[in-house]
């Protein structure tokens, strides 16, 4: 793989970085609002997707460490 393709795979991994990290925000607002209203169901459905998005965080972290 010649240097340009590596250039765009990691830029391309930045922008899925962005993303999900704007979801993890999404999810904290969630769970701040579900809290302020005292709506359980909505507790547990923030807390689940912030968890999912850590959890798609990782590999993608870890794919970021590799091209370097």
């Amino acid at each position: 793989m010649d240097e340009k393709q590596k250039n765009q795979i990691r830029m391309e991994l930045k922008y899925y970085l962005v993303g999900w990290i704007l979801f993890i925000i999404c999810a904290l607002f969630f769970l701040t609002s579900s809290l302020k209203n005292h709506d359980i169901f909505s507790i547990i459905g923030s807390v689940i997707f912030f968890i999912a998005c850590i959890i798609f965080l990782i590999p993608l972290i870890r794919a970021l460490k590799t091209n370097e």
